[in-house]
């Protein structure tokens, strides 16, 4: 009885440190955009602003698939560990940041953590807990990136408004340093590797030059439309020799034999897809409050926290509903209300009211917080013990390539839209002021503008229809018709 009480305790001291290592991760995104006006302008880097963001993601991509292959081999605790550490020393070099190139390469350090940290969050509550267990614990988690969603503007401001930019990245480094000590203390394992670590270089070298072309691709999809058009060919090659590569290797990187169960290659396909709508309501709803409603940024805001609070309260189900239903039910019905909801957009006046906005966003939110908390699950469960680290990085990779894929398509759907309407007196830099204009400043001809931006935020949302009727017919297509226990 004594042992089984000391497991348990271990096992909230390593809960404790995985919720503070979820809220550090996340919060990184909400408080750095909020910094981002004080850091351009103090450190003269208008040009590289883009890769404040993009370094941390690029370097978090390519290597969480890395980090997940070594967690299977090497053991949790060892990885976990080397990326909080990493990731802490990342936000302490970003806040000494004497310049935009040093604060973009210590923003690459904090994503080789982040790659490390995210996936295995994930990976760790696969271990300690069992399916029955997993979907609640997953919903207390994700509180963490709720919290994260709430608080991170607000410190952001707080910080850049009373001290400095600087703060918002040294916030995160007591954090690690709590982090590291409650793992080093508290997460012990004893780790067999049954085989000699076999490196696949080349599968990384595939791996970063796919992901590296795809997201330089997406970056300059609206400004350099034939470079855009070379770096997806090369991601397009580079794909298929990464593929054929991983199914000859002994070891490989991805392991295909992941991708047998259809159902779990739709898990990693919904999540991905999923995802990307995600980021198209992030963005474009603020943007469509702001510029046509003339709304304050904190009212718009408040649309995209309306979802995350749904998500939360929606994940605490999910254990519940795949106990009692079939997988591809849930996501086939929850995927279509979203559909249907979305889909009052593509057709919306400059009239819809605004209270439509929040409803859409709560729809979308118990529609996400059920359906990715259960491709979470699912995609861990349906693999061997041995690639339960592999699969949550590939599904963690899924997502995080979701979003910035998705982002890149729908600024250029909307640029595109507003370029081809352009006529006359009314220039894009004029539709710009419109749609950056927080209500303060006058702009003429704004009925001829609201139009032209209407428009292109319609199309933005049929981009985000097309998604969400793929993601449908993906998991229509799902073979799997029982209840997996």
């Amino acid at each position: 009885m004594a042992q089984n009480q000391t497991i348990h305790n271990k096992r909230w001291v390593i809960m404790t440190a995985v919720f503070i290592a979820t809220f550090m991760t996340s919060v990184e995104v909400t408080i750095v955009t909020t910094a981002l006006p004080s850091i351009i302008s103090e450190l003269h880097g208008l040009a590289y602003q883009s890769w404040i963001m993009s370094a941390y993601l690029l370097t978090t991509a390519i290597t969480t698939p890395i980090y997940g292959k070594l967690a299977d081999t090497l053991g949790r605790r060892n990885v976990f560990q080397w990326g909080v550490i990493v990731f802490t020393i990342g936000s302490f070099l970003s806040g000494l940041s004497p310049s935009i190139l040093f604060l973009i390469l210590a923003r690459a350090v904090q994503g080789i953590g982040a790659g490390a940290v995210m996936p295995l969050t994930f990976t760790i509550i696969a271990d300690i807990f069992s399916f029955e267990q997993r979907a609640n614990v997953l919903a207390l988690n994700n509180t963490a990136w709720g919290l994260s969603a709430l608080v991170g503007p607000l410190i952001g401001g707080f910080l850049v408004d009373h001290l400095s930019w600087h703060w918002v990245f040294f916030v995160n480094v007591p954090l690690g340093m709590v982090v590291a000590l409650l793992v080093w203390l508290g997460y012990h394992e004893t780790v067999q590797p049954d085989h000699q670590l076999l490196i696949d270089w080349l599968g990384i070298v595939w791996l970063t030059v796919t992901l590296v072309s795809l997201l330089l691709g997406i970056q300059s999809l609206d400004t350099l439309p034939w470079l855009a058009l070379a770096l997806l060919l090369i991601t397009i090659a580079a794909t298929g020799l990464l593929v054929r590569h991983e199914r000859r290797f002994v070891d490989p990187l991805i392991s295909p034999k992941m991708f047998h169960s259809r159902t779990f290659t739709i898990q990693i396909l919904t999540a991905t897809i999923l995802s990307g709508v995600l980021i198209g309501y992030q963005m474009y709803f603020p943007i469509w409050l702001q510029s046509l409603y003339r709304v304050s940024a904190t009212t718009a805001g408040l649309v995209v926290t309306s979802s995350s609070i749904m998500w939360l309260t929606a994940s605490f189900f999910v254990g519940k509903l795949i106990a009692h239903f079939v997988p591809k039910r849930i996501a086939t019905t929850l995927i279509g209300v979203m559909l249907l909801s979305y889909l009052s957009l593509i057709f919306a006046s400059q009239a819809f009211p605004v209270w439509a906005f929040y409803l859409i966003a709560m729809i979308n939110g118990v529609g996400m917080g059920v359906v990715v908390s259960m491709n979470t699950i699912l995609s861990q469960h349906l693999v061997p013990n041995e690639m339960v680290g592999s699969a949550t990085s590939v599904l963690t990779l899924g997502r995080s390539l979701g979003q910035t894929v998705m982002a890149g398509v729908y600024g250029a759907i909307l640029n595109l839209v507003i370029r081809l309407q352009l006529h006359g007196s009314i220039t894009f830099s004029r539709v710009n002021n419109v749609i950056s204009s927080k209500g303060a400043v006058v702009v003429s001809n704004r009925s001829l503008i609201d139009p032209i931006i209407l428009t292109a935020l319609h199309m933005v949302f049929v981009g985000v229809v097309v998604m969400l009727v793929v993601v449908f017919v993906i998991n229509i297509f799902d073979p799997n018709k029982k209840i997996i226990h």
